[in-house]
């Protein structure tokens, strides 16, 4: 049969079969199971006497069980699961031997014993026990399962934490899918995008019926879970993930507006009180969305009205700068064309929609629809952004900067002298990506007391007032709105938390909100109250804020009667009767706004000039809610001449350029890198990859296998594609046709001689010009040196913010280097018998946590497949609008398959037994993974806390029970409000 010596692998086939039972001894054969040596586990056993090994075509040699596998064509993990699955077979046969000799035969114990090689019966008494049977068969069940499912569903998503939805383990079910592998079944590999977070990639096995081709899973919508979740609360209660909003009668609504004062509360939605369906619960105020007549719908802050201001009949008050000429309904917005959401907007996964009992007893959905409730806006970032910091003294910014570096050069410390290798691998790997991302964003350290509020108007407040009963009654506070135009936008306000009216629309203990009045508001390049937020900084002391008269260009400037437009049947058309060009990127043109005045500050523009360019930005920011001229406002604003003087440039080649000049700017700038894949190594002397032209402890990326393509650009409007040839020919093809795709459609191909990749058409005689695929990222980020990044101007600003960059650089390398040195963690059964409540406690917290694992991948999926939909029908779709749409879709897809997020809290005695070693590593590590790793890094790197005494707590509860605001106690105390209102909670 053979023309030379069969290899052991050629008479594994032959004799045994691939991969199961097709052997010239069937598994059980003979008067008494496995007499012969012709099944997998005897020949196994077989070849681990002989201490087999194994060499490959390649000259490689294999020992132990790799040889074995090796031989049989089998990869390490397939012939684990085939060994265990032939010892549940063996097991299950022995099962069935024992069960005939005694329940058929009649044999005793003692006799089965002794037929079936046992040295007692208690072995018999073991596969007596109906739950090994069971045990046996947990992997065919397994596969009967999926098997139902898939006829059902198409394709079944079979990643980590399904075994969970299961109950079963997951050796088990990689035993399942590999039975189904056998019998023709397919189980691919892929990655999701993931839709907020663009470049970002979800891994996701699927199993897909025999025939099934591996491009089919990346139709994500076909993907289905293996458990049907239509429940938010893990099946409590069954409710629609978003109900489409109930419509309110516009005979119930008043306008107010600008000559009447609505140009003081623009934005604001005011309620009548004690209204059932108009509530806003235990809220003060809340950012909402009501819908009018089913096609229009109000948008902004909503707070309680005073009665007396409510005519007969009316129940809601909208506030608008419009003119009274125009009607009521055209003040509201459209409703977009979308059944699943008409607002266009993310509503509040919890909470956002209510419903109230009737009068008749009847269950109502609340015409209220929350986009952010009070208590939301709290969460916000509190550090000092660069664009307002840069335009500040020196001083300030110097100081801000070494406090952000010393407290980073702390926290560093106190993660290298953790025990626990895991923990302190996982923080490592955390302080170093906060580092990288700390020199891109150049974020310094938050001024004391300082944070975030939504702006909330109080009409009778002084234009040098503030309620804000998280401050000090009669301190001083500086705010700040995003985008900062500079010193001139920075009112400097007393607070005033005894002013009545603020007291009752907003309450005492308002922690996220401030009152201020429009004028003030104005001067915050024209913020609106329609959930626009400020950052609020308490002067005095140490803390002096630079604030400077508003600029003589500004007064009386309004962007909206400026450059204002009316709206006609085919557009928008400005005062001179010409239709306007709509923004739809404001994000991108207000970037480039902002970096442009910050170069100018940082430059030394003068007023007149800095006037110029905030006007313009102050247009830019409105320009597409309020549908404003910005092409006009550029042009009256002399914008290009601004960009030419401040942010002209020629190259080392001489070629001229206009963008962002200082390292300010230019620090998070996108630029183009060659695409790369896989995850990024650390640049260490010694390894093979060492790059000396990089620090040590960088990263290092690994270029792209499949980096040039063809070039090629599609015609929107035929579907036709362009390509070019080496030789410089344009060659134009349709791709739906079958016949032109057969003659020029490109084709991969590879040089044998010099393993070169080309592209040519099916028949070779073109080839194909190519082009790199490349990737975004920032000029920080690809910078060795932040100085590189200064203008040639090098002013000391700039030198401040390099130095800062570099020094968080410098901190991200010695982590990854102390990272590469850290060694596992040291298991400790001991340790793990002594902390047996702990360990079964976190290994159930684990659990639960990994059961969404399978939910989040499949609202991946879903919002993936609808946001494709949207995008080919909407193919002009801008990337601010896909983004928002992309978290909308996820937000709906979470809640309609209950996808939630369980982190998994850790107990003081839990840590201990981390600590101990009472967990493997890599259990820990995905506990790690599951968990608020700013906690973890708390507990790993304890600080010094202070607990009240019970005194001090009582002394709260009095004080406030005598009427003192938060920031009163706090400072009769000396403690903050943050831990005052922790207490009061």
């Amino acid at each position: 049969m053979f023309d030379e010596k069969p290899s052991i692998n050629d008479l594994w086939l032959m004799h045994y079969g691939m991969p199961r039972r097709s052997g010239r001894y069937p598994w059980g054969s003979g008067e008494e199971p496995y007499q012969h040596s012709g099944d997998f586990l005897s020949r196994v056993g077989e070849l681990r006497g002989e201490n087999f090994t194994y060499t490959d075509e390649k000259g490689r040699t294999w020992t132990g069980d790799n040889a074995i596998a090796k031989s049989m064509g089998l990869s390490s993990t397939e012939f684990r699961t085939q060994l265990s699955l032939a010892k549940d077979e063996r097991r299950a046969l022995l099962v069935d031997t024992a069960n005939r000799l005694r329940y058929k035969e009649g044999l005793t114990l003692t006799e089965i014993a002794s037929k079936m090689g046992f040295k007692n019966d208690s072995s018999v008494r073991s596969l007596l026990n109906e739950s090994s049977k069971i045990r046996m068969e947990q992997a065919k069940n397994t596969a009967d399962i999926l098997k139902k499912e898939l006829k059902k569903k198409g394709m079944l998503d079979v990643g980590k934490g399904v075994e969970h939805e299961l109950n079963v383990s997951r050796e088990k079910l990689e035993q399942a899918l590999y039975m189904l592998k056998t019998e023709g079944y397919e189980v691919y590999n892929g990655r999701i995008p993931q839709p907020t977070n663009p470049g970002q990639l979800t891994t996701v096995k699927v199993l897909c019926p025999p025939g099934s081709e591996h491009k089919e899973i990346y139709n994500f919508g076909e993907i289905k879970s293996v458990g049907d979740y239509i429940s938010p609360d893990g099946g409590d209660t069954f409710k629609p993930a978003f109900q489409y909003p109930k419509s309110m009668d516009s005979k119930r609504l008043m306008i107010r507006y600008k000559e009447d004062g609505g140009i003081e509360k623009d934005g604001v939605v005011e309620l009548r009180r004690g209204v059932e369906d108009l509530s806003l619960g235990n809220s003060h105020y809340s950012q909402v969305r009501i819908l009018v007549d089913d096609k229009k719908y109000i948008k902004g802050m909503a707070v309680y009205g005073d009665d007396k201001d409510f005519p007969d009949g009316v129940d809601v008050i909208f506030n608008t700068n419009k003119s009274k000429d125009v009607p009521k309904l055209e003040v509201l917005k459209d409703i977009k064309q979308d059944k699943d959401n008409p607002f266009g907007s993310a509503i509040k996964e919890k909470g956002g929609q209510s419903t109230y009992i009737d009068k008749n007893g009847k269950e109502q959905l609340s015409l209220i629809n929350k986009r952010a409730d009070e208590g939301d806006w709290s969460d916000w970032q509190n550090k000092v952004p660069a664009q307002f910091l840069s335009k500040q003294p020196l001083y300030l910014a110097k100081k801000q900067l070494e406090i952000a570096g010393n407290d980073k050069e702390k926290e560093f410390d106190d993660i290298c002298k953790l025990t626990n290798p895991t923990v302190k691998k996982r923080l490592l790997q955390s302080f170093a990506d906060d580092c990288d991302s700390a020199a891109v964003h150049l974020y310094a350290a938050a001024l004391p007391r300082q944070k975030y509020h939504v702006i909330i108007p109080i009409t009778s407040l002084k234009d040098n007032e503030i309620y804000a009963p998280g401050y000090n009654d009669g301190e001083t506070v500086a705010l700040i709105r995003y985008p900062h135009g500079g010193t001139f936008e920075i009112p400097i306000l007393k607070v005033n938390n005894k002013h009545k009216v603020a007291k009752q629309i907003l309450g005492p203990d308002v922690v996220d909100a401030v009152g201020i009045n429009s004028k003030v508001a104005e001067r915050l390049s024209g913020a609106d109250f329609d959930g626009d937020t400020v950052m609020v900084i308490p002067t005095g002391g140490k803390v002096k804020i630079n604030s400077t008269p508003q600029l003589r260009g500004l007064e009386g400037f309004d962007p909206k009667m400026e450059y204002g437009t009316t709206k006609k049947a085919d557009g928008f058309y400005n005062t001179q009767g010409k239709k306007i060009k709509v923004m739809n990127n404001t994000q991108n043109e207000m970037g480039r706004i902002s970096n442009l005045i910050t170069d100018m500050t940082i430059l030394g523009a003068t007023p007149e000039e800095k006037a110029r360019a905030v006007r313009h930005s102050m247009v830019v920011i409105d320009a597409e809610k309020h549908h404003l001229d910005y092409t006009k406002s550029y042009v009256d604003n002399g914008i290009a001449s601004l960009k030419k003087k401040y942010q002209g440039h020629y190259d080392e080649n001489g070629k001229y350029s206009e963008g962002a000049a200082t390292i300010i700017s230019r620090a998070k700038s996108e630029t183009s890198v060659p695409k790369r894949q896989g995850t990024p190594h650390i640049n260490l002397k010694g390894k093979p990859d060492y790059d000396p032209s990089l620090p040590e402890g960088a990263l290092l990326y690994k270029t792209a296998d499949d980096l040039y393509q063809p070039y090629r650009s599609k015609n929107k409007a035929t579907g036709k594609v362009t390509l070019k040839s080496i030789d410089g020919e344009r060659i134009v093809y349709d791709p739906s046709d079958a016949k032109s795709r057969e003659l020029y459609a490109p084709v991969k191909v590879k040089d044998e001689d010099t393993g070169r990749i080309k592209y040519t058409n099916k028949k070779g005689d073109i080839e194909y010009e190519l082009v790199a695929k490349t990737q975004k990222s920032t000029k920080m980020a690809e910078a060795t040196d932040a100085r590189t990044l200064m203008s040639n101007a090098s002013t000391p600003m700039e030198q401040e913010y390099a130095n800062y960059a570099n020094r968080m650089k410098s901190l991200a390398n010695k982590a990854r280097k102390e990272l590469a040195i850290t060694g596992k963690i040291e298991y400790s059964s001991q340790a793990k018998k002594v902390y047996q409540k702990e360990v079964a406690e976190l290994e159930r917290k684990l659990m639960i946590s990994q059961k969404n694992a399978p939910r989040e991948r499949q609202a991946l999926a879903m919002a993936n497949s609808v946001m494709k939909a949207k995008k080919q029908s909407n193919p002009d779709m801008t990337k601010d609008e896909e983004k928002k749409y992309s978290q909308q879709e996820l937000t709906k897809a979470r809640a309609k398959v209950g996808a939630k997020r369980e982190p998994i809290s850790i107990t003081d005695k839990e840590w201990e037994a981390i600590q101990s070693g009472a967990i493997s590593e890599n259990k820990l590590k995905q506990i790690l993974n599951n968990t608020d790793i700013d906690v973890i890094r708390q507990k790993a790197t304890p600080r010094n806390t202070k607990t009240l005494s019970q005194g001090k707590i009582n002394r709260i509860n009095s004080m406030r029970a005598s009427g003192l605001t938060i920031a009163q106690i706090a400072s009769a105390l000396g403690i903050s409000t943050t831990t005052v209102a922790n207490y009061l909670e």
